[in-house]
Order: C-alpha cells, then structure tokens, then sequence
C-alpha cells in the first residue's frame, strides 16, 4: 500500500494565485433578493452580483450567481465606469423615462422635429413638399403634396409669385383660369388642413423676376420674391366656377374680407405658424361643400398671388396618389457593441 505524498507548499501557492481568493465577511447593507447587477470586469467579462463596495484596492460583492455568497475581487481587475454606467441604464426608477441628451444634442432634435413636425399620430410633414394637405381617407389620415397652378409658373418651384392686382371698386371678374374640371388632388373631409413651408425652406429660388399681371391690362417684372410662404400673408380659399374643361376664379374684395360680411365663394382660413417657424398650419373657418377649391395668397390690400393651389373636395373620390402615411416609428434599442 503507498501512502499519498504530501503536497508542497509552492504548488499550493501557484494554485490558489490562479483564481481570486473568496473570503466570507458581511457587507454593510443586506441586498435586496430582487435587485441584479452586473460587475463588469475589464477583461470584458461580468459577474452577476446582488451589490457590491470598494474597499481600499479590493472590491467585496455578494454573488448572485452562487447564492448570495460574499465574495471578494482586486479592484485592478473591475471595470468601475463601465459597471456604473450599467448600473445608471438599468436603474428601476429610470425604466420608460427618454434618456437625458446632450444641451447641443437635445437643441439640434428639437430643430430637427420643427422641421417635419407631427400632425398626426405617426404622421409628419416632410421638407421635400411645400404645400400639403391633411386628408382622411378611409379612417386614415394622410398628407398630399398640393402643386402651385396658374400662368406662367415655374413648375420646378414650391412656390412662386404671380401678382395680380384687384380693383375694389370693380365689378366681380375672371382673373384665373385652371385647365381641366378636376384638380388632381381631392380631398375626403369637408375641413382640411393645409400645411405651408415658409421662407426658404419651400424650395429653391427660381432665378429669374416673376410675371406681374395687371386686370386692368398693365404687365411688368415684379422683384424677386423668397420661395416659400410668408406669414405676413393671407390665405382664403376661393370656390371655383366649373364649366367645360375649365375652371374659374372670380375676384372678390381684398377690404371685406375680416369682416362680418361674407364673401360669396371664398371661405377664409384661421393662421398658425407651427413651433420652429418652418410651417403655417391653415384652417377653413367653415366646411367647404362638394366642389373645386382654389389656396389663394393677398399679398396686400390690393394685389393677390395668380399662382394658387387647388384641389376638391369629394368624399367619394378615389384615393389621391403619392400620399405620405403614417409611419410609426421603431423603438431605439441598444447592442452590445464588440470590443476592438
């Protein structure tokens, strides 16, 4: 029979110096059962621990992973930033609340949501549009981009200026003429909204003097206006006059408009001018009956902007073509990023 050998005291040494020694010793608090953190230790690996402290270069923790046992690590070997941050993302208290941005951050997205602000559930205004209409098409809600019609506009700008000057004191007349009985676009509620891109966020300018148009048979160049709609402007929405293959716009009076008196055919709108300055929200101040519509600009007392925006109204009209949906957006979610 041969009798076991003793162990040396150096192979005893070299083995415990392989892992970290665990002592049992009580911490000052009694963890939470429920409560869980991860120890991240710099080798990128992490220990599952119920709470942990630093004492002098030792960290002790309570394990959760071998059942509450108090144990203990160098503190060289812990990641303490990397571990507090996980501590800070995964803080009960903290759970559904927006992390906190950066002041310079947070500025720029708050410019960024002004921008293409929400008017919808889910449903912004895109920059790439000038004038769009909110519609409601089979209990959705959507946008439709709306294009400036009338004389010799530059179709490749949001918006473009074509004065037309109306004299108060004549008799209604003509004083646009849309080809076609239909505007392309229709819209399904008897209110829509419309939603103007202001300044220069409407578009490039187009480069050359817009066309002035007298009614009284004067013409001349008028100076170059910015793209985009102005907020010292007013809007109505003037009824058109369907007849064959065409449709018309009669003037009215730029001076009674404000007033308790109303304008037979033109339908004025309340203003708002969206937080940002970037967009002007246009409400008819009364339903609009079935019919062909025309968004007219007064610049002043006596000139209008010939260059309008039409559309219908239509309940039973098919749905309009290219139009913006709601788009929910995908919940941000954090991973874990490999360790170069």
């Amino acid at each position: 029979m041969m009798l076991a050998r003793p162990l040396s005291v150096a192979f005893l040494a070299a083995c415990f110096s392989l892992a970290p020694a665990q002592v049992r010793k009580p911490l000052d608090a009694e963890p939470s059962a429920s409560h869980r953190t991860h120890l991240i230790l710099k080798d990128g690996s992490y220990q599952v621990v119920m709470s942990y402290k630093v004492q002098g270069d030792t960290v002790i923790y309570v394990s959760a992973e071998r059942g509450g046992d108090t144990e203990e690590i160098p503190l060289s070997l812990v990641d303490l930033e990397a571990t507090k941050r996980y501590e800070k993302a995964h803080d009960p208290e903290q759970a559904g609340k927006p992390p906190v941005l950066d002041p310079e951050l947070a500025r720029e997205e708050t410019e960024r949501l002004s921008r293409t602000p929400e008017v919808a559930p889910d449903l912004r205004l895109e920059t790439t549009d000038s004038v769009l209409l909110l519609d409601t098409f089979q209990g959705t809600p959507e946008l439709v981009s709306l294009s400036q019609n009338g004389g010799e506009l530059n179709k490749k700008t949001g918006h473009s200026i074509l004065k037309g000057l109306v004299n108060p004191m004549s008799a209604s007349h003509q004083i646009v003429e849309l080809r076609g009985q239909r505007a392309a676009v229709q819209a399904h509620v008897a209110q829509p909204a419309l939603y103007l891109a202001l300044g220069e966020d409407a578009g490039a300018p187009t480069g050359s003097a817009p066309l002035v148009v007298d009614t009284r048979g004067a013409t001349g160049n008028a100076p170059v206006t910015p793209s985009g709609a102005s907020p010292n402007s007013q809007y109505v929405i003037v009824r058109a006059d369907v007849r064959q293959d065409v449709r018309i716009l009669t003037s009215f009076k730029i001076s009674a408009l404000g007033s308790v008196k109303r304008q037979e055919d033109v339908v004025e709108t309340t203003t708002e001018v969206l937080p940002g300055g970037h967009w002007m929200k246009l409400t008819p101040t009364q339903p609009l009956l079935f019919g062909e519509y025309a968004l007219m600009e007064i610049i002043s007392e006596k000139e209008v902007n010939l260059g309008v925006w039409d559309f219908g109204v239509h309940p039973t009209a098919p749905e309009n073509r290219d139009v913006i949906k709601p788009s929910p957006r995908r919940p941000a979610t954090l991973e874990r990023r490999p360790r170069d």
